[in-house]
């Protein structure tokens, strides 16, 4: 390695072309990398979806879910499946454990559901997929005044399909329609005038409404194509299709017996914006789409489109590239200040051309990272920028050490070159041990597991590699360029600001540090007593409410979203009213706050979007707020409890739940599972009545709202005697009321159904049903009243399944942010839930919501800690050939947590699982400070210093670097600490934890590392007279010393390096 470093000093055009070579490259990697919101993640998801028209939730149950179910259990690679069975439809999803294959489990999924042997007739076939992740770049509605949903829908998938052609942009999405059906509904009495059928209409439909080939003829001269065309797309070319033939020769037409009409489906799905009827169109970017480049075509899209339309136009409802650029240009802002502010310090206590050759680091560290960040498909987004600030200081830590280093070889009396080459390759065996401890400590986030350990794999990239090619820079380019610059020129004065800053640093290390090292050092045990009286003091902070814990950190949002359901089976127009009420209620509270936060006619809210559905009883708002910069100390909860306050209580509203789910979830979410459907009921109300009385919680909702009332239908005797079954009878109902479907018709890029059914003035009500007409096979007709019995009941919504077995989740948001959501369900789980659990042992608990993801990532760091500290420990034990210096250098480890709570403290930010990722790349940060002390000690013992002067110069003379190291650090992120902007809140916890729990190592790092290193001298002293007899001078029982050979040279040391030597 001397040689090799040797090589470049003495040739700097290698250095330099190294340099350029780097620079270059990672910045045409750079130009390459895409932009993403967040870090892009590997889909583990797969979907297992199923139509059963006319079904109910429990039929779906029965007949699908739970059979597919029952072949998944045991299946290689999966986590967990769930699954939610609702009218018409059921879907299960399987989550595929870390580390396995998502496309082989996929196969496997596949595989078992082709295992079912038998499905209920009238089932589509199930759809499996893998998820597709999936990015929204941005959502515009179009919408005008006085325009009909027809036009819309025409309109919008006209811009599908030119939205479509431009290149980059593969995934568009619309809503706010129902589908297009064609509706043939019957009349009773017609339908008996003529002896017809349900079934025999539509086969006649079927038969007639056709377009197929018949073949050719093969004449002499050509061949001709026989085709039947005859296939009708619209309601109007179907009302002649002839159904019936009489005795008499007549015919009977569709018209003459049914209404025959295109029509909207019977599905709610309707969406409205500022009041008006809209189409919402969202434009997503995949995997390898950039969201920015798409967002920028949309909008120039849109502009054009609503320069060439009147009545209808586009407005983007929500731009994901808005926020984007936000965040970065927030973090990118940060980071240069960060980067100034570095460069300024090293400027004012180096030289400042040293200091040029120290930050030039950065850049080169930068550039190299992103050669390789891009051939592993890092994107740039807001955690990777992050992943770049933290590292600004630890980058310069390593070239303060080697360029002070080579300074101090340089005013020895040594050349350039030489200097250069003694002061690189004497620190280079701690620089890299400090640096692989460095990368050790975030290597640990690859094995995280949860969506945190997805999220943060690239601030891990990003750290290890520029630490990577830090040491690349600090061990071949820095000594370099120091050897053939300036910068050691015995000629050059420091200027008055440099002057200032030396005798401020010389008066905090010669007239306060030096004899608070000393005191440390004579009263060690006093030391250690005080250091460990704080760190109970700053967890007492944790435990005495001071300093809250939650979670996850609540990231502030622009949007309120009101979530509405009433009772199973209200009529639209009521769930109408109540969207009404709440938006007119939203628009006072938007002029009130308006009024009060502007005065100058500005609104606080920009827009408020209202859509109902999915089903007649449910819907929901958005009310979209100007951004977190823009409207002050209004932040989004302030204006949620104003609107629920002004809505009041809505007495029919099974569901009114204000504010959304967080990307990790509801605050408070509890699984229950059973099959004793009664037991797991009962105790879904207890568990909810439980939450509802805690004052910290708001919106207690479960997942087992009560559905639609059924009509079970039971045989009476005459229909048993008539020969008749339940299935015939359904299945006539069934096609009656619900309908049955005679075609699909391929109009355009819609799929149309053709549905036969009574019309909709003959299936209102129970007096229908009775009134209808059974068929028998001989064509006689009785009443359903004369043939069944009809008997009310309620039935659910949708069935949740959490592994096989039923699950009802009762979820709460809290109340206010002045709370810890940690203590919260610390009471849920400890106190609430066994005393609900203890009254229904045939029900559990699942972890769900937020907290299933922390105990996921608990877990895993469980194992993972142990194993990087055990590495760390053996990196560091190996360097200093002593486990016992280890070992006090890792006992500084929990003092770090004092700057991190103090810090939180200080801040107002509560404790998250953020806060304690910042902690694991905190101690990265305090071993690499930490090896080089102790190196710097065992350097001195070797040189022959008596053990406490050893000591005693190790502080002095490390005063400086660890001091630049934890301001350099600290400045880098300092301006992400005082951002004020709702972009930068979601990463300040986990910057407090770095930056605050620097501050306290540090000052643990030079008071009370000394202080240990005393205490473990003279336990070793106090070993070796037990075991020898003998008395050993201080410095006699140091392992550095013990190296030494009998002429007090340390032999593992290159010739010419030794402090004894020099």
């Amino acid at each position: 390695m001397r040689g090799f470093i040797n090589y470049f000093i003495k040739y700097p055009i290698a250095a330099n072309l190294l340099m350029f070579g780097l620079l270059i490259m990672g910045g045409l990697s750079l130009l390459q990398m895409k932009s993403t919101f967040f870090p892009e993640t590997p889909s583990r998801n797969i979907f297992i979806q199923v139509i059963y028209p006319g079904a109910s939730p429990e039929e779906v149950e029965e007949g699908i879910v739970d059979k597919i179910e029952e072949n998944l259990k045991g299946l290689t690679g999966v986590e967990r499946y769930t699954s939610v069975s609702s009218e018409n439809s059921g879907t299960i999803t399987v989550e595929v454990l870390k580390g396995y294959d998502t496309d082989i489990i996929l196969q496997d999924v596949k595989n078992e559901v082709d295992r079912v042997s038998s499905f209920p007739t009238g089932m589509e076939p199930p759809v499996i997929y893998k998820q597709e992740q999936l990015g929204r770049a941005i959502s515009f509605a179009l919408t005008g005044q006085g325009v009909n949903l027809g036009a819309l829908k025409t309109a919008a998938r006209q811009v599908e399909d030119e939205l479509l052609a431009i290149e980059g942009i593969s995934k568009v999405e619309m809503s706010g329609f129902p589908d297009e059906e064609i509706e043939i509904a019957f009349r009773e009495a017609d339908l008996q005038a003529y002896g017809l059928t349900f079934q025999e209409a539509a086969e006649a439909v079927r038969r007639t409404n056709v377009d197929i080939t018949g073949g050719t003829v093969k004449g002499l001269n050509e061949e001709l194509l026989l085709r039947a065309r005859n296939k009708e797309y619209y309601a109007d070319g179907l009302k002649d299709i002839v159904i019936k033939t009489t005795p008499t020769g007549g015919t009977v037409r569709l018209s003459q017996v049914a209404t025959v009409r295109d029509r909207w489906a019977d599905q709610p799905n309707r969406g409205f914006l500022d009041g008006m009827p809209s189409v919402r169109i969202d434009v997503q970017n995949t995997l390898e789409e950039d969201m920015l480049s798409i967002t920028d075509k949309v909008k120039e899209y849109l502009e054009n489109f609503n320069a060439e339309n009147a009545t209808i136009q586009a407005k983007v409802i929500s731009d994901a590239s808005i926020t984007l650029r936000q965040r970065m240009a927030t973090l990118q802002e940060n980071g240069i200040m960060g980067f100034i502010i570095v460069a300024v310090l090293l400027a004012v206590f180096l030289h400042w051309r040293l200091a040029f050759w120290v930050a030039l680091s950065i850049p080169i560290s930068f550039a190299g990272m992103f050669i390789v960040a891009s051939a592993l498909d890092v994107t740039l987004n807001v955690i990777s920028l992050f992943g770049m600030i933290i590292v600004i200081g630890i980058l310069v830590d390593d070239g303060i050490v080697i360029g002070e280093n080579i300074y101090s070889y340089h005013e020895k009396g040594l050349p350039r070159t030489k200097a250069a080459l003694n002061g690189t390759v004497d620190v280079l065996g701690a620089v890299f041990a400090a640096i692989l401890t460095t990368v050790i400590a975030f290597s640990s986030f690859f094995f995280i597991d949860g969506r945190l350990g997805d999220i943060f794999r690239e601030m891990a990239i990003v750290v290890i590699f520029s630490l990577i090619f830090s040491l690349v820079e600090g061990a071949i380019i820095l000594p370099t360029h120091i050897a053939h610059s300036k910068a050691l020129d015995k000629d050059v004065k420091p200027n008055k600001v440099q002057r200032s800053f030396d005798w401020l640093m010389n008066f905090l290390r010669d007239t306060l540090y030096a004899p608070v090292l000393a005191w440390t050092m004579r009263f060690k045990f006093l030391t250690l007593s005080i250091c460990v009286a704080v760190l109970f003091l700053s967890i007492g902070l944790v435990g005495g409410g001071f300093v809250l814990t939650t979670v996850f950190p609540t990231i502030e949002r622009d949007e309120v979203d009101i979530t509405v359901q009433l009772p199973a089976g209200s009529p639209e127009s009521r769930t109408m009213e109540i969207l009404d009420r709440i938006e007119a209620a939203s628009q006072r509270v938007n002029e009130r706050m308006s009024d009060e936060l502007f005065g100058d006619g500005r609104s606080l809210v920009t827009r408020i979007e209202k859509a109902l559905g999915p089903t007649t009883y449910q819907g929901s708002l958005e009310v979209a707020l100007l951004p977190g910069e823009e409207r002050g100390d209004i932040d989004v909860r302030t204006v949620q409890n104003a609107i629920r306050e002004e809505v009041g209580v809505v007495e029919e509203a099974e569901i009114l739940s204000y504010g959304g789910n967080s990307f990790f979830g509801k605050p408070v979410s509890v699984s229950l599972v059973g099959n004793n459907i009664e037991e797991l009921e009962k105790a879904t109300a207890d568990m909810k009545a439980e939450l509802e009385q805690m004052a910290e919680l708001t919106d207690v909702v479960d997942s087992n709202q009560e559905g639609l009332r059924e009509i079970n239908i039971s045989l009476k005797d005459k229909a048993r005697y008539l020969g008749l079954d339940l299935q015939d009878i359904v299945g006539q109902v069934r096609s009656a009321f619900f309908g049955a479907e005679a075609q699909r018709l391929q109009r355009g890029e819609d799929e149309v159904r053709v549905w036969l059914r009574y019309g909709e003035d003959s299936r209102r009500s129970l007096a229908d049903l009775n009134n209808m007409r059974i068929r028998l096979a001989d064509g006689s007709q009785f009443p359903v009243s004369e043939i069944v019995n009809l008997e009310p009941q309620r039935g659910v919504i949708a069935i949740n399944h959490t592994n096989g077995m039923r699950e009802v989740k009762v979820e709460a948001d809290i109340a206010t942010n002045a709370v810890s959501v940690t203590d919260i369900n610390a009471t849920v789980a400890e106190e609430i839930i066994p005393a609900v659990l203890a009254n229904y042992p045939g029900v559990t608990t699942v972890p769900d919501g937020q907290v299933r993801d922390q105990m996921k990532t608990s877990a895993s760091l469980m194992i993972v800690l142990p194993v990087v500290l055990g590495l760390m420990f053996f990196v560091v034990a190996l360097t200093f050939r002593s486990a016992g210096q280890a070992a006090i250098l890792f006992s500084l480890l929990p003092f770090g947590l004092i700057g991190v709570i103090l810090g939180h403290w200080l801040m107002g930010k509560p404790i998250s699982m953020f806060s304690g990722l910042g902690m694991i790349a905190l101690v990265g940060v305090i071993v690499n400070d930490g090896l080089v002390f102790i190196a710097t000690y065992n350097d001195n013992i070797r040189g022959g210093m008596p053990m406490m002067d050893a000591l005693n110069d190790a502080g002095r003379s490390r005063f400086r670097p660890i001091l630049l190291t934890t301001l350099t650090t600290f400045a880098g992120l300092a301006p992400l600490l005082l951002e004020t902007s709702r972009q930068a809140q979601f990463l300040i916890p986990m910057a407090i934890s770095v930056a605050f729990g620097l501050l306290a190592s540090t000052l643990v790092l030079l008071l009370l590392l000394p202080a240990l290193i005393v205490l473990l001298n003279r336990s070793r002293v106090g070993i070796k007279r037990i075991t020898t007899g003998k008395k050993y001078e201080y410095h006699e029982v140091e392992p550095a010393y013990r190296e030494l050979g009998e002429d007090g040279i340390d032999h593992d040391k290159p010739i010419g390096i030794s402090k004894v030597e020099s």
